[in-house]
């Protein structure tokens, strides 16, 4: 339901507390005394049948004998009256219940499903049970038994846990920080996470996101609010349970490299959120996040009094991967007339145990207007010798000037070790952020620069792939199909090498050999060719071929390679009664001199979904555990990222006399792995492992495919529905002849599509794009496009038509679905030499065929009243024109889908 009346919920009228009670040391008595604290304007209604009144408030019996329904239902009543409650506020018209009482079961059957089924058919909207509650300081709402008041701030905290709620909130007043609002979730039985996350983007008031999650129960839609959200604000995440063991035992390589907390990371860094992995850590971020936006740049100067903090900060910047500043020229001499001869003379600016106020502030201003820094700590160490609350002052008064007088004023930290309550007091008045140590400090710093660096790559323009990357996806259907009818777990050898040949991953060739006179025969015609030969054992029950001896390499006679397969069929048998032994697999020896041994595949989490893995190789991955992950689906340069990752990308850059490897070819590989995923989705585990790359490529020498059948319900098009993110929709590709014989072909726009608009605005009159964004337009910058190509499909579509025979990008229809999903607010766009061809009125038909087939039930738009050719093919079409109340020369128009379906369907 996402945000569906969570304004009612964070901005309330009236409220009603059920469950208030005069009893001291009660859950009603703290909840009735926030909510008073708070200052809430509105109505706050009583309701306790216990009672007839409370602190000389009259109480009422039931919800019912209210004088009119509140918008928000506070119950912390017992919980065995909390289902005939639910009932009642939703029968009532009430928007939203907080849930604090705890203690439901849950399942088939449960109290938790019942309150669940009674609020779904009401649209009530239900935070907890079991929840601290909700705090919106702006509104004066204070609906939780907080220990202190939440100050009014513009961070959001969306909580899974109560207690860590409450330590933050007790955290953030200690230390001046304040809210946009606080939300206990508990057991997420109706808001969660993705609803908080859609809410809090779209809030003014909320300039940083703060999450402490547990779980997510719905991937996909936390993937996209949280994408969403990252967008346009810092969201920052820490998580509990990162040492718990998968929820399923890993059979594959793949499967073992990618444990839980593994994978929530990578759903972490895909969605751009900045992850950190303690409280401790999250009061810095928080530290810093209320007090500085992200800034451009990791070039961090150091300005101290005392030489050994300073090289320790430097020793933090360098473990945490960001860079120490080189001063330019001009600025160390601009130093060296205003500082002692004993300075430094470079970064750090070691100012002397002696620097007073008007050496900081002196060479504070130096180091702001370097051109080689981009961030500026300072830090003081007590000395008897001057006053370290002069310094600060001094600090706090050139930063204000240095924000006064500059467009983008450099941000600037402090560290006053000692007893530096008075300078602390300080910096919270001038919001400088401020921290107890070197360490938190340049922590909180790296907080900024990591969350602006994952920004940049979420905007980050792929490269395009090869176009001869064109999968055999029917084939790969096939063999998966056949084997599953067959009921094979692991699909055979051959097969798979089949479906890897199909979506053009080189592979080792395999054959099967029943017997070992069968072997020998195979390879012979390997040996022939001039190939060593290897020998593995087949078996659906055995995953780790070397862990019972079923590998045996390098053979170079048919009689080695009959030896071999006849011995080892003996001995695994021997080890393993319980297997079943099919034969074994003749392969020709790969010999590559300079390879190095990587692993590649995809592993299945019961939470996100598929997830590509990659690193180190070998038969000892799971020691070596040199491993990246992510979620699918991939471009080029996410690949290159997720390969940059590892250490092994070291050995692949080359070393001493061995040159690099084709890192392309590695990461194309990773993005084919993920297509086929999406295009196969009865693939659940798939192992390239050795994945050999050197400089002529990369080669897989064996692999694995676990195949299980997908319930025809679950299946969406032929998309895989276990997709955290929603993978590129190819069912909606479509070919058109336009007038004049203009043969086109229409797709979803493609993050490597930002080539195509560069050219296609340079084709679009100023009048026209004048008409398409309601104002002039001179310059599309990289971010401009950037947002227009990289759609998350799970909420947004564009239709890109272009031109089959030049590629030429020819008009654009866009269609973005609201956060409830239930209407959808669409745009276009044509080349101006392309009128009159019918191409406006062939995307248009396609965006609401889409919206329809999307689920929405409304599709609206905004058209300047003189554009009359669009407001008339909207009225063609069946669209309703309106005047915009809020401005005069636009009109707005609106197609009801559900009325369109509904009179089809009579």
């Amino acid at each position: 339901m996402s945000t569906y009346r969570l304004e009612n919920l964070f901005a309330p009228r009236s409220v009603a507390l059920v469950g208030a009670s005069p009893r001291e040391g009660s859950l009603g008595r703290a909840v009735l005394k926030n909510l008073r604290d708070a200052g809430f304007p509105g109505p706050l209604h009583l309701v306790n049948p216990k009672y007839a009144e409370i602190d000389g408030v009259a109480t009422a019996p039931s919800l019912s004998a209210l004088p009119a329904p509140p918008d928000v239902v506070v119950i912390a009543a017992p919980k065995d009256s909390v289902p005939d409650l639910i009932d009642e506020a939703g029968r009532l018209g009430v928007c939203a219940a907080v849930v604090i009482t705890a203690g439901f079961d849950r399942g088939p059957g449960s109290a938790e499903e019942r309150i669940a089924a009674s609020a779904r058919k009401s649209g009530l909207r239900i935070v907890g049970p079991n929840c601290l509650g909700v705090i919106a300081p702006g509104a004066k709402f204070d609906a939780s038994f907080a220990a202190r008041p939440a100050l009014k701030g513009d961070l959001a905290l969306i909580s899974q846990s109560g207690a860590i709620a409450a330590a933050l909130i007790e955290w953030a007043g200690n230390h001046g920080v304040g809210f946009s609002g606080v939300v206990s979730l508990g057991d997420k039985l109706d808001v969660d996470f993705g609803d908080c996350l859609d809410y809090f983007a779209q809030d003014r008031s909320t300039r940083a996101i703060l999450l402490y999650v547990e779980s997510i129960n719905d991937a996909r839609k936390f993937m996209s609010a949280a994408r969403a959200a990252a967008r346009t604000k810092p969201v920052v995440v820490v998580k509990s349970g990162r040492h718990k063991a998968g929820a399923q035992a890993a059979r594959t390589h793949t499967g073992a490299l990618a444990g839980s907390d593994a994978v929530y990371e990578a759903a972490f860094r895909r969605a751009g959120l900045l992850r950190v992995y303690d409280l401790d850590e999250l009061f810095a971020a928080v530290e810093t996040l209320s007090r500085v936006a992200p800034f451009k740049g990791d070039r961090i100067g150091i300005l101290t009094n005392g030489g050994g903090l300073g090289v320790l900060a430097v020793d933090r910047i360098t473990d945490l991967g960001n860079q120490l500043a080189t001063l330019t020229p001009g600025t160390l001499d601009s130093l060296g007339q205003a500082l002692p001869a004993g300075w430094s003379h470079g970064n750090p600016v070691d100012i002397i145990g002696d620097a007073n106020a008007e050496r900081y502030a002196r060479a504070l201003e130096i180091m702001l207007k370097d051109d080689g820094t981009d961030a500026v700590l300072v830090m003081n160490c007590p000395t008897a010798l001057v006053s370290s609350k002069e310094a600060a002052q001094a600090v706090a008064n050139v930063v204000k000037a240095h924000r006064a007088s500059s467009y983008k004023p450099k941000p600037v930290f402090a560290v006053w070790l000692g007893d530096a309550a008075e300078s602390n007091e300080i910096f919270e008045k001038a919001r400088i952020p401020n921290y107890a140590s070197e360490a938190e400090a340049v922590q909180g710093i790296s907080h900024l620069i990591a969350y602006r660096k994952a920004q940049d790559l979420i905007m980050e323009m792929p490269p395009s792939l090869p176009e001869e990357f064109s999968p055999d996806v029917e084939t790969a259907r096939r063999l998966v199909r056949e084997g599953l009818e067959k009921g094979e777990r692991w699909l055979d050898p051959v097969a798979v090498t089949g479906v890897l040949e199909a979506y053009q991953i080189p592979v080792a060739p395999v054959r099967r050999a029943r017997t070992p006179e069968e072997a020998a025969e195979i390879g012979a015609a390997f040996i022939a060719q001039g190939s060593a030969v290897a020998v593995k054992i087949l078996s659906q029950q055995i995953t780790h071929k070397s862990d019972v001896g079923g590998v045996v390499l390098n053979l170079s006679t048919p009689r080695a390679v009959e030896d071999a397969a006849r011995a080892m069929l003996a001995h695994v048998a021997e080890v393993r009664p319980d297997a079943v032994l099919d034969g074994v697999t003749v392969q020709p020896t790969i010999f590559r001199p300079r390879g190095r041994e990587l692993i590649a595949g995809l592993a299945d989490d019961p939470t996100f979904g598929p997830v590509v893995v990659f690193g180190r190789g070998g038969t000892a991955v799971e020691v070596i555990n040199d491993k990246s992950l992510a979620l699918p689906p991939l471009d080029m340069t996410l690949a290159q990222t997720l390969i940059a990752r590892t250490r092994v990308y070291r050995l692949l850059s080359g070393y001493r006399d061995v040159p690099p490897a084709d890192i392309d070819a590695v990461a194309l590989t990773l993005v084919k792995l993920a297509q086929l995923s999406a295009d196969v989705p009865e693939i659940r585990e798939l192992d390239l492992n050795p994945l050999i790359a050197d400089e002529s490529g990369c080669i897989a020498l064996d692999a694995r495919i676990g195949i299980e059948a997908v319930p025809a319900s679950e299946r969406r098009a032929k998309m895989n529905p276990r997709f955290a993110i929603k993978p590129y929709p190819t069912e909606w590709e479509r070919e058109m002849t336009l007038k004049g014989g203009l043969q086109v072909l229409v797709r979803p726009v493609r993050p490597e599509d930002e080539p195509l608009y560069v050219e296609f605005f340079k084709k679009v009159t100023p009048e026209d794009l004048r008409l398409r964004f309601f104002a002039k337009v001179k310059d599309f910058s990289h971010a401009f496009i950037a947002r227009l190509t990289q759609l998350d499909y799970s909420r947004a579509i564009a239709f890109a038509a272009l031109d089959k025979e030049t590629g030429e990008l020819l008009g654009v229809v866009r269609l973005h679905a609201d956060a409830n999903h239930d209407t959808g607010e669409y745009a276009i766009l044509l080349r101006s030499d392309l009128k009159g061809r019918g191409l406006g009125w062939a995307l248009m038909r396609l965006m609401i065929d889409y919206a329809k087939a999307d689920g929405l039930k409304t599709v609206h738009g905004q058209i300047l009243r003189e554009n009359t050719t669009m407001l008339a093919m909207c009225e063609a079409l069946g669209f309703e024109a309106h005047a915009d109340p809020d401005d005069r020369d636009i009109k707005n128009v609106v197609l009801k889908l559900d009325q369109i379906q509904a009179q089809a369907a009579e």
